[in-house]
Order: C-alpha cells, then structure tokens, then sequence
C-alpha cells in the first residue's frame, strides 16, 4: 500500500472512530435526561445522582466491549471468576474491564495515527508505535488483574493468622462462633480492611441462613485461597463431628503462621539468586569501566605512537 492509501485508510479510520464516539455520547445524554426526567415524576428511588463523567463511562465502555466479550460460556465464568479473584464484584465489572482493555488497544493507534497526519512525526513511525502500544493494552489489563490478585492473597496471607487468634479469644470468652466473625471483622477493620470487609460478607450470608462453613467456602473461592478453603473445612468438620472448635482453630492458626514464615523464609533465600541479574546487567558493566577504562586508553595511545 502506497502513502496515499495509507492516509485515506488512517482517515477513514479516524472519523469512524469519532462517529462512534459521537453517537454513544449523545446516547449517554438522552438516557440522562430520561433519567432525570423519571426522578422528577417521581418512578425512581431517591438515591443520590453520581458523577456525570463516572455515570457516562459507566454507560459507554459497556457497548465499547461488546466485541470484546467471549462468546463461549466457559469463557466468560473464566473471566468473571478472575474478576471476582481481584476482588472486582460489581455485576458491571467485565463490561467495563473489556470496555478499557478496548479503549488501551485502540487509542494508542488512533494517537499515533494523528501524530503522523499533524507532522509530529512520520506516519509509519506513528502507526507503529500505536502498534505497539495497543499490544502493550492487550495484555497490561490481564497482567493488572494477576497482580491486583496477588496482592489480595497477600494480604489474606497475612492477616488470617491474627484473625484467627482474635477469633479463639472470643470463643473462649463465651462467644458464638457467627458472633465471633462480627467481632473480628469489626477488631481488624483498622490493622486488615480488606479481611475484614470479606468477613463482614460472610457475616451477611450467615444471616440469611447458610453454615458458618458454606460461608467461609464461599470467601475461599472468591480469594481462590487454599488456607480459607481449609479453615472452611475445619470448622465444618468439628461442627459435623462435635470436636472442639477452639482448639482446632488453634492448631490451624499456629499451621497457618508456620507456613506464613515458611514462605518468608524462601522470599529470603531467592533474593540472593534474583539480585543476581540486576548485578551482572548493571553494576559490573560499570565496574569493568572504570577497572578497563584507564587500561583501554593506555592500549590505544601505545597502538597510536607505534603507527
């Protein structure tokens, strides 16, 4: 393709994009004033009105990812079990993470496209740096969902074995056990908030009637953490078999803080092995400068008298 029909397809390209955009902001629009105009009549509830530009990208990065979504069934519980595992629970949680997965692949072509149409740079160097980019978009919203995943579990990891020493000492002051996870989730909302927003979730589900155990099998499929999955299975169990709740709890919670130290203790041991590359590719390079360099410069002043 010449440099004219590259331009007319960047062009063609641009203003589809803009018509599009367009026509979803009027849509947002008209739906705001329908909205509005149902509040003054009276046939919504009264709850407070959000932010026009939170409401607008609520309602268009859902239409953006529609060619997003995956048509297979499977796929989609994938996804949505992903989302769930970053800890994403909003029903509108996939529309959106696909709406902006979409705007990072195709924004950055659009951007470079207009760069190299204003002369900012060449066209080719434009196009191809969008390129890039868009791929870069691809896969950084996946790569954002397993870090924000890990850093929950991290944090879980973590704040179990306190929750379960806290959880033993309202047992033993005579406490139920659905009355000791309302203790916990409030005692821990300062040093742990995120358990102690999941507890406050189990504790919602213990009150509309399902086990203490169901719950906290529900907490471990939505943190996909085998140590809650194994509390859940615990308690279940001593409940099943009239053991006593305390003390399993106590022999899980010192299991648990074994294997948080455990896990310490091997973070130690590789990071002698992984500052090993940023040692070779940054500080010998400049250590053999400055050994060499003086060396180097003698040779070629020897090498330059001899000729």
């Amino acid at each position: 393709m010449n440099a004219s029909g590259t331009v007319i397809l960047i062009t063609f390209v641009m203003v589809s994009t803009l018509v599009l955009l367009v026509s979803m902001l009027v849509s947002g629009r008209s739906s705001r004033v329908e909205s509005r105009l149902d509040d003054m009549m009276g046939k919504s509830e009264s709850t407070p009105e959000p932010d026009s530009v939170v409401q607008l990208a609520r309602q268009t990065l859902p239409k953006m990812a529609k060619p997003l979504v995956p048509d297979n069934e499977e796929q989609r519980t994938i996804l949505k079990s992903r989302l769930i595992h970053a800890g994403l629970y909003n029903p509108q949680a996939m529309p959106i993470f696909l709406g902006v997965k979409m705007i990072l692949m195709v924004a950055p072509a659009l951007i470079g496209a207009t760069a190299g149409l204003l002369g900012f740079v060449t066209i080719r160097m434009g196009t191809l740096a969008g390129a890039m980019a868009g791929v870069v978009g691809m896969f950084g919203p996946s790569l954002w969902l397993d870090w924000r995943k890990g850093k929950r579990q991290t944090s879980f990891r973590r704040a179990l074995p306190d929750a379960l020493d806290v959880l033993v000492i309202c047992l033993e002051g005579g406490l139920s056990l659905p009355g000791a996870i309302r203790k916990v989730a409030g005692e821990l909302r300062s040093a742990h908030p995120l358990l102690a927003s999941e507890m406050n979730i189990v504790q919602r589900e213990i009150q509309l009637g399902q086990p203490t155990g169901e719950s906290l099998s529900h907490l471990g499929d939505r943190s996909d953490l085998e140590e809650i999955r194994s509390l859940a299975a615990v308690i279940t169990q001593a409940d099943r078999f009239g053991a006593s709740l305390v003390k399993s709890l106590r022999v899980h919670a010192d299991t648990l803080r074994i294997k948080r130290q455990q896990r310490a203790e091997e973070m130690a041991q590789k990071a002698g092995t992984k500052i090993l590359f940023p040692t070779l590719l940054f500080i010998f390079p400049a250590i053999f400068v400055v050994i060499l360099g003086p060396a180097a410069i003698q040779i070629m002043d020897m090498l330059g008298k001899m000729k």
